[in-house]
């Protein structure tokens, strides 16, 4: 419930401060006073977007202020607690714009995004203008209708849920298959390269040890030679160079007791030989292993001829590349063999949804046609009620594809002179008629949805009399329960007020400005005798005004 409304600096709104009653409260005043231009100050917290053309002096902010009681409703505690937001008694929703333009949100003090504001006002306000009859015809306005009245709020919001995984893992199935796709179109290819690889069975750094293993043996003869020339310096001939180096460690040590360095050296000239002896004997292995063999040779060219095609023809370096790529195509083709596995899986996950989806959407369905003709019926009486007794509501539902708020297609159909002709609200009706049916559908609807404050701005334009007396009792009916406010020109509605405020220009210096006040039973009695009979009212308005307050 808005308990209080502060404005400061909005359009031709100096300072004002408003506070509300808790069942109907009714504002009017002269044409262009001021009063929409409340309305429109209340809509900057309700989340609607402004500009500095709103600003009264341009020299300072414009700040709007709502001051709302915590109905602790469980979505609202739900929004404040996933937002982080203070959930005391009180919501002080507060907005400013600077004189640049910038324009700054409030929650509980704490700042906020315009869409946060959105989201957690339309929990606990419904604003509803002049022009607003527009969203009668909408489609989506129509559903809800139904859809309130059908309480059925978590079959809707299970549904949704249920959908949008539905349309997830259709994605992911419609990617599987694009990927099968795909891996279909380059199977043959990779099969085919996969297999020259395999057949190739090329190991860890072959080619690699096969060239140096085939330079080895291409050049073994000359490398024998080599070998067996320095092995017969070192231990063969006349003087062998392991002999004589035996024979200069013994001369060495005879005569190493004689000098303090001698024993050094002849310990490392005993080194020496045996590292010299050491070698030779090593040489002789290794001249023992190589040997010249063709057919070695030809298996060797023989494989690196296969192996430098591969590489060669990949653009490749090495044999890990080679194998590398192998593993790779391997694991494309398995993909290929494992994605019809996946996509199986995928599209019986989806058909579980889409069976959910279908019986959920029966179930909404059968609780939609169940409200059709009670909401009929209880329209058109409200219909005759306030001075349309010709008008009539057709509700057409007809069968859709599954979609996220159900398998239906919803029209409101509108007769206004029982013609037998119904057809869609947005072709046929007046604004007037608009008007009156929006008001009689809320007044329904409002029941259901049970929200704190329903805000009317002008909702009973283009009626009088006996229609507008009884457009007063249907807000009277509705503010029994909840919260109501309501811009009007109708004596017949200002009657019907538990809180009335006029609203009026005063000239301050140079300037026009726009004041508030709350009329007291006297003043209501005048206020609305002037709106029987204009500014000098008789004393029969006076009389007629006074029975309309008293009853």
């Amino acid at each position: 419930m808005l308990t209080k409304l502060s404005i400061s600096n909005y359009a031709i709104i100096s300072e004002i401060e408003i506070n509300f009653h808790g069942n109907l409260n009714i504002i009017t005043g002269e044409t262009g006073a001021g009063k929409s231009i409340l309305m429109g100050a209340l809509s900057l917290i309700l989340g609607d977007r402004a500009d500095t053309s709103v600003l009264l002096n341009r020299e300072r902010k414009c700040v709007v202020e709502g001051v709302f009681l915590n109905s602790q409703r469980e979505e609202v505690s739900t929004f404040l607690r996933d937002h982080d937001l203070d959930a005391g008694d009180e919501l002080v929703i507060r907005r400013e714009i600077a004189v640049n333009g910038k324009s700054r949100t409030f929650i509980n003090d704490t700042p906020v995004t315009l869409d946060q504001v959105k989201r957690l006002s339309s929990s606990f306000v419904d604003l509803h203008r002049q022009f607003d009859t527009h969203e009668l015809s909408e489609s989506d306005f129509q559903r809800n209708v139904l859809d309130a009245l059908a309480g059925h709020s978590q079959l809707i919001t299970g549904h949704r849920t249920i959908y949008r995984q539905w349309q997830q893992l259709k994605q992911q199935l419609d990617e599987l298959a694009a990927q099968k796709n795909q891996f279909t179109k380059e199977y043959d290819y990779n099969k085919f390269l996969f297999d020259e690889l395999e057949e190739a069975d090329l190991k860890e750094n072959e080619l690699e040890e096969a060239d140096a293993e085939l330079k080895l043996l291409s050049n073994s003869e000359g490398i024998k030679s080599a070998l067996a020339k320095i092995v017969g310096e070192l231990s063969e001939g006349e003087t062998p160079l392991v002999n004589q180096l035996k024979s200069l460690v013994n001369q060495l040590k005879s005569a190493a007791a004689y000098h303090p360095d001698l024993p050094v050296l002849s310990e490392r000239l005993e080194s020496a030989y045996i590292e010299v002896s050491d070698i030779e004997s090593e040489l002789g292995r290794v001249a023992d292993h190589i040997s010249h063999d063709p057919r070695r040779i030809e298996q060797l060219n023989d494989r690196l001829s296969v192996g430098y095609k591969l590489l060669k023809k990949h653009s490749f370096q090495t044999t890990s590349e080679l194998i590398l790529l192998r593993n790779m195509l391997d694991d494309k083709l398995q993909a290929v063999l494992n994605i019809d596995e996946s996509i199986d899986l995928k599209q019986r996950q989806v058909d579980v949804l889409l069976q959910q989806l279908k019986e959920s959407s029966q179930k909404i369905t059968a609780g939609r046609k169940k409200q059709i003709k009670s909401l009929q019926e209880k329209v058109n009486k409200l219909l005759h009620q306030v001075g349309m007794p010709n008008a009539r509501l057709e509700v057409q539902l007809l069968p859709s594809t599954i979609a996220i708020h159900g398998a239906d297609n919803i029209e409101f159909l509108f007769d206004a002179n029982k013609s037998n002709r119904f057809e869609p609200i947005r072709k046929v009706a007046s604004g007037g008629e608009l008007s009156r049916l929006m008001l009689c559908i809320k007044s329904l609807v409002a029941k259901s949805l049970d929200l704190p404050t329903l805000i009317f701005d002008e909702i009973d334009s283009g009626i009088s009399g006996e229609a507008a007396r009884q457009v007063g009792i249907i807000m009277k009916d509705l503010a029994s329960q909840r919260q109501v406010i309501s811009i009007t020109h109708q004596p017949q509605i200002a009657g019907k007020a538990n809180a009335h405020f006029f609203v009026y220009k005063e000239i301050k210096g140079d300037s026009i400005h726009t004041g508030i006040r709350e009329l007291s039973t006297e003043e209501r009695i005048t206020t609305i005798a002037q709106m029987l009979s204009g500014e000098r009212p008789t004393a029969a308005a006076i009389e007629n005004a006074r029975e309309m307050v008293m009853n």
